[in-house]
C-alpha cells in the first residue's frame, strides 16, 4: 500500500518539514525517526510512504517544521486520521493544509468550547456514499443553530456552482466531511465551501479565490483533502466570567469556608446573570505547618492533591453517619458567621471529623469499584502524597531534611511504608479516602457546571512548596539552592521572594516534561481552561540565591551574562570590589541609620580600605541577618534589619557562578542604588547603556528560544484552553510567542505593558486575551480608586473621558463605567472579580473596599482569609442586580446563545 502525503506550506530557506505518526513507518511519533518531506513545487512538499499490503490500522499523523535555529514547530492539527480499515485500496493521496498553531479557529476546538460552550452542530441527513474517489474535510467551529457546511464547484459532480442544491457535509469529530465520486473528465476542477442555512435553503460562499482540486498521481484510487478552515467572515465569540477563590464562597451550609458543594450555587448565579465561565484560584493541598500560613494557595505541597479544607463533611457522612457531625453544628454556625475564614479552626474540626468518618466508612471502600479505579489512575502521585502527609504529621514538620527516617525518597522503602499490612496503614489510607471524596465532590460540581453550559477555569501555580511532596519525591526536577520570585514593581518595590525552588528545566526536558504533562492531565479531570501563573517563568525565571531574603537580590535565569571584556570595550572603568560588593560609606550609613549609625558600625560592620566598610562574616548575607534578628527577638530593630538588607543590596553586579570573575549580571534597578549614584558621570552613563542592553536587548531572542523549548510541547499535551498571566516585566518576545501558540494574554487596565503609558485601554486588547480591571493580587476597583489620587484623576479624565475633579470615592456609577469599558473590549474573555461586579450596586457592595482584597503580594505574611460578605443563596435572590448584570453582558455582545 502506498500513501502520498502532500503538504501545502511556504518555507523559508533552511527550514525543513517532517511527518511523524503512530506506527513504525511514520517513526512512532519520535521526532528523530520522522520522515523528511521533499520539495515538490512552489505550493507543496511531498513524502511517499510504503505500508504492507495487509496493514489496516488507523493511521494518526502530524507534521512539524524544523527551523533554521533547530527549534521545532508543530502543526496546530494534533492528529490527522486515515482509517485504513475503511479504505480498501492500494494507493491513497493526502492533500493537507498546514494549520498554524496561531490560527484563531484552533481555540474553538479546545475543551472549553467544543465540550461546553458551543452549540451542538446541526445534524444533516445525507445518503451514505460507498463509491467515491475524493473525501473533502474542512473545519468550521462557530456555526449557529440551523447552519451547515456545504460545497459547490465547477463540475457536474460538484453541482456546477448551483448554490440552491449544494453538497452538504456531515460532521465527524472535529471535521465536516463529504465523499464525492469525481469523473475522470472533471478536470480542471475548482470549488468553494460555504455556510448553508437549512431552513431557508440558501448558501453563503466563503471569501477568497476558488480552491483547486489537485491530482498529482493519476493512478490514485482515493484522495483525502484536509482543507483547513472555511473562509467565511464570522462574528467572533466573546464571553464573560467571574473569578473567586473557592475558600471565599459563602453559603448557609458552609463550614466556615467555601466548599466544592457551594460551587453549584455560584453556577446558578452565573447562569442567571449571563456569565459563561467561573475561574477558581488554585485548589491544591498546601498543608505544611497546620497554621494560618498554609492559607496561601500558591504554595502547594502537592501539584496533584486537592486541599482537604474544601470538602463537605455532610456529603462524606451521608445520612447513615450524620450523627458523627451533630456535635459540630454549633461550631459550624460560629465559623460560618465570621467575616473572614479561620483557617486553623476549620482545618482542625474538619480533619478531626474526617478521621472519624474514615474509620466508619473504610470497609465500604473495599466494595467500591470507583474507589479502586480512582486509586489506580492516580497511584503515581497519591501514594507519595499520602506517605509524605503521614511523615509530616509524625515528625511534626514538613521539612523532610529534619525527619529521622525517609528524608531521602526511596521508592522501595516507601512501598514498604504504605503496605496494607503495617500497623499504621489507616493513617496512610486516610489520605486516600479524603482525596477520593474531594474528587467526587469537585467532579459533581464540574458536571453541574457543564450541564448548565458554564466552563470551569483553574489555576496552575508557577511554583511548588520547598518542603512539599514534589520536592521530596523528585528533587532532581528542582534547583533547591535557588528561590523563585519577581523583580520589583509598583506593587512590591523590593521585589517578591516566593521561596519556591526554581525548575531544573534541563532535567524536565530530558524526561519529556512528564511531570508537567501529568499535572495538566490531572487538571483536565476538572477544568476546561486554566491560567498559567507567571507564564514569564517559561521564558526566564527570577531566581534568588538561597542566602537572600528580598526579591531585589535576584536575577533572570537563564540570561546571557556580560563578559568582563565588554566593560573595557565600552570604556567603562571596572573594579570587582566596587561593583560586586556592598558599597558602604559613612555618608550612606548616616543617611540610612541616623542616630543608630555608631551602634550599626560596632555590631555589624568592619573597616575596609578607603573609608569604606564591609559587613562582618556573620552578617554578610540577608539570610544571616534575618536569622540573627529572629534569634535575638529583634522586632524593635526592624529599621536596622531593613537597613542591613539595603546595604547588602547596594551593589551593581552579581558574578556568574563558576565564571572565574569573567562574567556578570546586573542587579535590577541600579539607578536607585547609592553605589551607582556615587560613580562619576561618564562611568554612570556608559554603565547604564550596558545595563539597558543587558535587560532589554540581548536577552530577547535567547528567551524566546527558551520558551519555545517548553511551551509548544506542553500546549500539545492538553486540550484545555490555556491563558497566560503575563504581567510584570514582560520581554518583547512574549506577546509573539503567546500569539503564535494561541495562548490567551492577560490585559489589566492599571498594568499597561507599554512602559510609556499610565493605563491600558480595554479597546486596545487583542482578541486572544482576557481583560479584567483587577486580579486577586491587586486591590479591587474601589480600593484602587482611593490609593493614588493623582493617578485616579488622570484615569477619570483620560480613560473615562470626564471633565473636572474625580470623586474621592469610587461611586457605583464609576464602578459600572469601568466594568462596561471592559465588557466592550474586543477580547475573547472579560473576567471580573466578584467584588468588582458587586461594586456596581450601592446596596450589595461591601462598606469598606479594603475588606474586599484577596492578596497583598508585597506582604510575605499576608493571610488569605477573604470571604464573600453575603450568602450565595441571598445573591441569587437579587433580581434587579442580576438582571442589570445580564443586561450589560447582552448589550456588549457577550451573551452567547
Amino acid at each position: 500500500m502506498t500513501i502520498h502525503f502532500y503538504l501545502k506550506y511556504y518555507t523559508h530557506f533552511g527550514q525543513s518539514l517532517f511527518i511523524t505518526g503512530n506506527n513504525d513507518y511514520l517513526g512512532n511519533n519520535n521526532r528523530d525517526a520522522a520522515i523528511e518531506l521533499s520539495f515538490y513545487n512552489n505550493d507543496y512538499w511531498h513524502a511517499k510512504i510504503e505500508f504492507p499490503k495487509d496493514f489496516d490500522d488507523t493511521v494518526l499523523y502530524k507534521y512539524f517544521l524544523k527551523d533554521t535555529d533547530g527549534s521545532i514547530i508543530f502543526d496546530g492539527e494534533e492528529n490527522r486520521v486515515i482509517d485504513l480499515s475503511l479504505i480498501r485500496t492500494g494507493f491513497i493521496t493526502m492533500y493537507d493544509t498546514w494549520n498554524g498553531a496561531n490560527t484563531v479557529g484552533n481555540v474553538f476546538f479546545t475543551r472549553a468550547f467544543n465540550k461546553v460552550l458551543l452549540n451542538k452542530v446541526t445534524k444533516i441527513k445525507t445518503a451514505p456514499v460507498k463509491n467515491y474517489s475524493y473525501e473533502f474535510r474542512v473545519k468550521a467551529p462557530l456555526l449557529q443553530t440551523g447552519e451547515a457546511i456545504a460545497l459547490c464547484g465547477s463540475t457536474q459532480s460538484l453541482k456546477s456552482w448551483n448554490a440552491n442544491d449544494p453538497i452538504l457535509l456531515t460532521p465527524k469529530n472535529d471535521w465536516f466531511v463529504a465523499k464525492i465520486l469525481l469523473a475522470e473528465n472533471d478536470w480542471p476542477a475548482t470549488y468553494k465551501y460555504g455556510i448553508y442555512n437549512v431552513e431557508q435553503k440558501t448558501m453563503r460562499f466563503e471569501d477568497g479565490e476558488n480552491r483547486v482540486i489537485q491530482n498529482f498521481e493519476s493512478h490514485i484510487e482515493k484522495i483525502i483533502i484536509h482543507d483547513g478552515f472555511v473562509n467565511c467572515p464570522i462574528t467572533l465569540w466573546k464571553g464573560t466570567g467571574v473569578v473567586i477563590p473557592v475558600f471565599s464562597l459563602r453559603s448557609k451550609k458552609s463550614f466556615g469556608i467555601g466548599e466544592f458543594t457551594d460551587i453549584p450555587l455560584l453556577i446558578d448565579w452565573a447562569k442567571k446573570t449571563g456569565l459563561q465561565l467561573i475561574q477558581l484560584l488554585p485548589i491544591n493541598d498546601t498543608t505544611a505547618t497546620h497554621t494560618s500560613s498554609d492559607s496561601y494557595p500558591y504554595a502547594a505541597i502537592s501539584a496533584f492533591a486537592i486541599h482537604p479544607i474544601y470538602i463537605n463533611l455532610e456529603k462524606v457522612a451521608g445520612k447513615e453517619h450524620a450523627d458523627i457531625l451533630k456535635p459540630l453544628k454549633k461550631k459550624q454556625k460560629q465559623l460560618n458567621a465570621l467575616a473572614v475564614f479561620d483557617y486553623t479552626q476549620v482545618m482542625k474540626f474538619k480533619l478531626s471529623a474526617l478521621k472519624e468518618l474514615y474509620l466508619a466508612l473504610k470497609d465500604t471502600l473495599k466494595n467500591d469499584p470507583n474507589y479502586f479505579e480512582f486509586f489506580e489512575l492516580n497511584r503515581y502521585w497519591l501514594v507519595p502524597y499520602a506517605a509524605f502527609s503521614y511523615l509530616r504529621d509524625k515528625n511534626k514538620t514538613a521539612d523532610f531534611n529534619k525527619w529521622k527516617k525517609y528524608k531521602t525518597y526511596n521508592e522501595s522503602e516507601i512501598q514498604k511504608l504504605v503496605a496494607p499490612s503495617t500497623k499504621h496503614y489507616d493513617a496512610i489510607a486516610f489520605f486516600y479516602f479524603v482525596q477520593y471524596h474531594l474528587h467526587l465532590q469537585l467532579k459533581a460540581a464540574v458536571n453541574y457546571a457543564h450541564k448548565n453550559k458554564i466552563a470551569v477555569k483553574g489555576d496552575i501555580p508557577i511554583g511548588i512548596h520547598r518542603y512539599g511532596c514534589d520536592a521530596w519525591a523528585n528533587p532532581s526536577l528542582y534547583n533547591m539552592n535557588e528561590q523563585s520570585g519577581a523583580p520589583p514593581d509598583d506593587f512590591a518595590v523590593k521585589g517578591q521572594n516566593w521561596g519556591f525552588p526554581t525548575y531544573n528545566w534541563k532535567t524536565m526536558q530530558e524526561t519529556g516534561f512528564q511531570w508537567w504533562r501529568r499535572r495538566f492531565d490531572q487538571m483536565s479531570n476538572y477544568f476546561d481552561a486554566f491560567r498559567i501563573d507567571h507564564i514569564l517563568g517559561f521564558f526566564r525565571m527570577w531566581s534568588i540565591p538561597i542566602h537572600s531574603v528580598e526579591g531585589i537580590m535576584g536575577r533572570f535565569v537563564p540570561a546571557i551574562p556580560v563578559h568582563i571584556s565588554e566593560f573595557h570595550n565600552n570604556n567603562i572603568w571596572f573594579s570587582y570590589d566596587r561593583y560586586c560588593k556592598p558599597f558602604i560609606t559613612d555618608e550612606i550609613l548616616g543617611w540610612m541609620f541616623g542616630e543608630e549609625t555608631d551602634f550599626v558600625k560596632q555590631h555589624f560592620l568592619e573597616n575596609a580600605s578607603q573609608g569604606q566598610y564591609n559587613l562582618k562574616e556573620e552578617f554578610n548575607t540577608q539570610q544571616k541577618v534575618e536569622e540573627y534578628f529572629l534569634e535575638t527577638n529583634g522586632d524593635g530593630y526592624s529599621k536596622i534589619k531593613q537597613g542591613l538588607f539595603d546595604l547588602l543590596s547596594n551593589i551593581i553586579l552579581f558574578e556568574e557562578e563558576n565564571s572565574g570573575g569573567q562574567q556578570f549580571h546586573f542587579r535590577i534597578d541600579i539607578k536607585n542604588t547609592s553605589s551607582f549614584q556615587q560613580l562619576e558621570y561618564h562611568t554612570k552613563e556608559r554603565l547604564h547603556d550596558l545595563y539597558i542592553n543587558y535587560f532589554y536587548r540581548r536577552q530577547d531572542d535567547f528567551w524566546k528560544k527558551e520558551a519555545m523549548k517548553k511551551l509548544p510541547q506542553l500546549k500539545r499535551s492538553t486540550n484545555m484552553l490555556i491563558c497566560g498571566e503575563d504581567l510584570g516585566m514582560v520581554p518583547h518576545c512574549v506577546p509573539e510567542v503567546m500569539s503564535n501558540l494561541s495562548i490567551l494574554a492577560l490585559e489589566v487596565e492599571r498594568m499597561p505593558k507599554d512602559p510609556q503609558k499610565d493605563f491600558f485601554h480595554p479597546n486596545d486588547s487583542p482578541y486572544l486575551a482576557v481583560v479584567t480591571p483587577s486580579t486577586h493580587d491587586m486591590s479591587t476597583i474601589r480600593g484602587w480608586w482611593e490609593e493614588d489620587r493623582n493617578k485616579t484623576q488622570r484615569f477619570y479624565n483620560y480613560m473615562l473621558g470626564h471633565y473636572g475633579e474625580a470623586p474621592y470615592f469610587c461611586e457605583p456609577w464609576i464602578n459600572k463605567e469601568i466594568v462596561l469599558q471592559n465588557l466592550y473590549s474586543p477580547a475573547m474573555w472579560c473576567i471580573f472579580l466578584l467584588q468588582d461586579l458587586l461594586g456596581i450596586s450601592e446596596k450589595l457592595r461591601r462598606e469598606n473596599p479594603n475588606d474586599e482584597r484577596i492578596n497583598i503580594p508585597s506582604d510575605a505574611n499576608h493571610y488569605w482569609g477573604y470571604r464573600m460578605h453575603l450568602n450565595l443563596e441571598d445573591l441569587l435572590k437579587q433580581k434587579d442586580f442580576n438582571y442589570e448584570i445580564k443586561k450589560y453582558i447582552r448589550e456588549s455582545g457577550r451573551l452567547n446563545p
